[in-house]
């Protein structure tokens, strides 16, 4: 069989790996010219890579790759030959014990808390997906038939998703990754895949306050259960997390910074409650669990200034959050990669917090489009600062923080501007204010 590898960067190598086997004809195709790439292999390389890809019997597509620029170079019959890492791992894992997690922000935090809970249960639990280990890698686990599988599945990945787990979340959702997508209706059918292919015994838990969460969870067959409202988890009266009039937890108990936290444990619960419902397993869980690296992660605190990494909030909705999570007064670093989404709801939650922030610190290439909203909705206690180097932008913050403040990295674009991606954003940060004296 004749296989494209279409794009050789992360899971392009995992789709290598795999179906490098006897009877397999390999070509690795990818834009950049330079790619490094096995010794002794087929490559097509530059920017004509996906032209006359009907030669191939089989074309895996990397994640980032949008199927539209595959048909472009060749026409919309190509599409029956396109496959994913992800298709190819739900087809022949040996469990059916999959639960998938999409949405806008909090996947990650709340697929491992998924993952947690069940292993608190006695459950044997591989995490994957978007986060940590790629799917086809996952299969090197030795994965058993009682074990579960928890994937954290981002649009990317969703998009010409054929097969769906049996278990399917959907968070809040809110305009993003519009660069990618034509409109915001692509990007919620992207979403839907995750359900629509889901059969009547499956369950759809979605977020009961978000029409967006409802619509995408609609298109699944199987049972739909929300979360932020009964019969799934909810908070009552901002003090207790409940499901099936059991008490799990109080909010006092939680360690996620942010309100918006409790919707993601919430959705956790949920989803856990269905396989195992210990309240007092899911409460120790919950009361130990600190988060993941770059979401409202509290580096360090100097001269009474604490110092917040979220350098993964790479959506306005992400930073407003984080706005509400940290409390009192702050010096928000704000800005990146500028990928056109509307900024009014952010530059609004400014306003609405402008006792709140002492300065915000406008950096990236969004910063002038940012700095034109501000000023059409009142905000003016901003600098524009157009130092690309971490350690001047955090300098710059500090300078202008006070005792008792915090100095807030939560940018709400993406870091392609100025690096490599958000880890690298918040390792940088995260290593300048530790040395900080």
């Amino acid at each position: 069989m004749k296989v494209a590898i279409l794009g050789f960067a992360g899971q392009g190598q995992s789709a290598y790996e795999y179906w490098n086997k006897d009877g397999n004809q390999l070509t690795i195709c990818d834009q950049d010219a330079s790619t490094d790439i096995p010794e002794g292999s087929n490559a097509k390389l530059g920017n004509d890579y996906l032209k006359n890809l009907d030669q191939f019997d089989v074309l895996i597509r990397t994640p980032s790759l949008h199927p539209r620029d595959i048909v472009n170079a060749n026409d919309s019959r190509i599409l029956d030959k396109v496959w994913s890492n992800t298709n190819q791992f739900l087809k022949i894992c040996p469990t059916k014990n999959v639960i998938g997690v999409t949405g806008t922000k909090g996947k990650g935090t709340t697929a491992t808390l998924i993952a947690q809970m069940l292993e608190a249960c006695g459950k044997r639990v591989h995490l994957g997906g978007n986060i940590g280990i790629p799917p086809l890698e996952l299969l090197k686990n030795n994965i058993k038939p009682d074990d579960w599988i928890v994937l954290e599945l981002a649009n990317f990945q969703l998009i010409d998703l054929k097969i769906a787990p049996s278990i399917a979340v959907c968070l809040m959702i809110e305009p993003e990754h519009l660069n990618w997508h034509k409109d915001m209706d692509e990007y919620l059918e992207a979403k839907r895949q995750l359900f629509k292919h889901q059969i009547k015994d499956s369950l759809a838990v979605y977020y009961a306050k978000n029409p967006r969460s409802y619509s995408v969870a609609q298109a699944s067959p199987g049972v739909l259960l929300p979360y932020m409202q009964s019969p799934g988890a909810e908070v009552i009266d901002d003090e207790t997390i409940v499901i099936d009039n059991t008490e799990i937890c109080k909010t006092a108990d939680i360690q996620l910074l942010g309100k918006h936290n409790w919707q993601n444990i919430c959705a956790a619960i949920t989803t856990v409650w269905q396989i195992c419902a210990k309240p007092e397993i899911l409460q120790k869980v919950i009361a130990s669990f600190r988060g993941l690296p770059h979401r409202l992660e509290l580096v360090r605190e100097v001269d009474s200034v604490k110092f917040y990494n979220d350098s993964f909030a790479s959506a306005p909705g992400a930073t407003v959050a984080a706005l509400d999570a940290v409390a009192g007064k702050k010096v928000l670093i704000v800005g990146g990669f500028d990928r056109g989404l509307d900024l009014k709801e952010l530059a609004r939650s400014f306003v609405m917090n402008q006792n709140h922030i002492r300065r915000a610190v406008l950096i990236g290439a969004s910063a002038k489009r940012l700095e034109t909203e501000l000023k059409t909705h009142g905000f003016i206690n901003y600098d524009v600062l157009p130092d690309k180097n971490i350690e001047k932008i955090v300098d710059h913050a500090r300078s202008v923080a006070q005792a008792g403040d915090s100095v807030l990295l939560s940018p709400g674009f993406p870091s392609f501007d100025m690096f490599k991606n958000f880890e690298e954003r918040g390792i940088l940060y995260k290593n300048y204010v530790t040395n900080l004296s």
